[in-house]
């Protein structure tokens, strides 16, 4: 186990508490080479339950897996221009191999749309082929030049949908229904609630038609873009020659959609739930639900465990993920450890407890302590976890609504909400603007302030009349906040 020790306290410094807690969880590492992490047990088995959960949804839906080649022609990127464009500062090219120099650079992959465009062109002739509703888990390269483990690394984990439709009606509701599994996950998995809505044209996917997004509110205040959706148009197929004869016996092209999420989940569950603690996981992902500790003397341990080890089997039975600590760490020591790993329940059993039939548990998101009966534990654990689950949306929720802002109507009014809200201390959170849809404000708004629009909500919580810059009608409602 880590050293104990306690961490940087997330209002002095939130950033210096994330990379402490993560680390301390052993949720990753630093690997040698630069902006790459590596993922540790307990960090990589979050990881395998997000992928779980949402390769069950994506399959339901009518979706397969399939993979795709990492290395990309460099011929193949430049087929779509905005597309390269977007990408062109982030790629690592690969211009040797075998000791000799390539004809033609590969880039590794920042995103497949490309190489899927080609395969879809051999792929699909005909209406018949429609529609293509293929997914690809992976990792992607994107040399970034400011790195956060989980949230923006030089490589990463992620799923990629690409699907191929023969309208664009058809399209459009793929991309909206990827969309709402993302943020149907997010809240009901990782307890976070999240914002759906629309990209401005300046923060769309390099190449898409439309962007969508779910946002989510992060402990600091800031958002955190924790899934995207993109109608891509005819953009790809015309790039790609992705062609099909429709019922008419017309050739036309095809209509794309793609949509991702990736291992910055993992850091949104850390700086939504996390605490001066360290980490808290919600119970549908944790890769531990329940932590079981033995206490009292060593003398009367024989006697414990025999009942320790029938309840451990209980709770195995019931498909609930228990681990126990039996190391000859104090009592203490062991609490906040794993209070800091974030296992949402904690299991004690102590003499006095075999002689009572009953046990402690203690709750990791309130601290609460709770006498439960071992002859119904199995149950009450498994209510309890979920209680803990819902406790945790609930909060998050509260959090992010406390830290929403409706009230600031012009630039002026959001730089003096910025410096109350620093001089006393507190988190200037998101702001509710009006925008007239000029890129020129939109940009002003980031020159001056640091907000970036983060999307265009769907059921906006008001709707605001003017531009927040230039004071003209204003045609969208947007959420502005700093951001990941």
């Amino acid at each position: 186990m880590s050293e104990q020790r306690k961490l940087t306290s997330q209002s002095e410094d939130f950033s210096a508490w994330y990379l402490e807690a993560i680390q301390r969880a052993e949720l990753m590492d630093y690997a040698p080479v630069r902006g790459c992490i590596v993922f540790r047990p307990e960090g990589y088995e979050l990881w395998e339950r997000i992928q779980a959960g949402l390769d069950a949804r994506f399959k339901a839906t009518g979706h397969r897996n399939a993979y795709f080649p990492m290395l990309i022609p460099e011929s193949f990127m430049q087929k779509e221009k905005d597309h390269i464009e977007g990408f062109n500062p982030e790629l690592p090219w690969v211009t040797e191999a075998g000791g000799e120099k390539l004809e033609e650079r590969l880039a590794l992959r920042p995103t497949s749309e490309t190489i899927i465009g080609h395969m879809y062109s051999k792929w699909i002739q005909s209406y018949r082929d429609l529609p293509v509703l293929l997914n690809q888990w992976a990792n992607v390269f994107r040399w970034e030049k400011r790195t956060l483990p989980f949230l923006r690394t030089s490589e990463f984990l992620w799923q990629e949908g690409h699907t191929a439709h023969a309208d664009e009606s058809e399209a459009r509701a793929e991309s909206m229904r990827m969309l709402d599994i993302y943020a149907e996950f997010a809240e009901r998995e990782m307890a976070i609630p999240m914002v759906r809505g629309q990209k401005t044209p300046s923060e769309r996917f390099a190449g898409a038609v439309d962007s969508y997004s779910i946002e989510g509110m992060m402990k600091d205040g800031k958002a955190l873009q924790a899934g995207t959706s993109h109608y891509l148009g005819q953009n790809f197929a015309r790039g790609f020659d992705i062609k099909f004869l429709d019922r008419d016996n017309q050739l036309k092209l095809v209509h794309t959609t793609s949509w991702g999420v990736s291992t910055r989940l993992i850091g949104a569950l850390v700086m939504v739930h996390g605490d001066e603690k360290g980490v808290a996981l919600p119970p549908r992902l944790a890769p531990t639900q329940v932590i079981m500790i033995p206490i009292g003397p060593p003398k009367l341990r024989e006697r414990v465990m025999e009942k320790f080890d029938v309840v451990f089997a209980a709770l195995r039975q019931a498909n609930v993920r228990v681990r126990s600590d039996v190391s000859e760490a104090t009592p203490g020591f062991k609490f906040n450890e794993w209070e800091m790993r974030g296992v949402p329940l904690r299991l004690e059993l102590g003499p006095r407890d075999v002689e009572s039939n009953h046990c402690v548990l203690v709750r990791r998101d309130t601290g609460e302590k709770i006498t439960a009966n071992l002859d119904t534990i199995a149950e009450r654990v498994k209510t309890m976890l979920e209680d803990i689950q819902g406790n945790m949306y609930t909060r998050a929720l509260a959090f992010r609504l406390a830290h929403s802002h409706r009230h600031v109507n012009t630039l002026a009014e959001l730089h003096r909400h910025i410096a109350e809200k620093e001089a006393a201390g507190a988190l200037a959170g998101w702001v509710l603007a009006g925008w007239c849809g000029d890129d020129a404000c939109e940009a002003k708004i980031k020159e001056e302030v640091k907000f970036t629009s983060r999307n265009i909500p769907f059921d906006p919580p008001a709707k605001k009349s003017h531009c927040i810059t230039c004071g003209a009608q204003a045609a969208f409602t947007l959420w502005l906040a700093k951001a990941y």
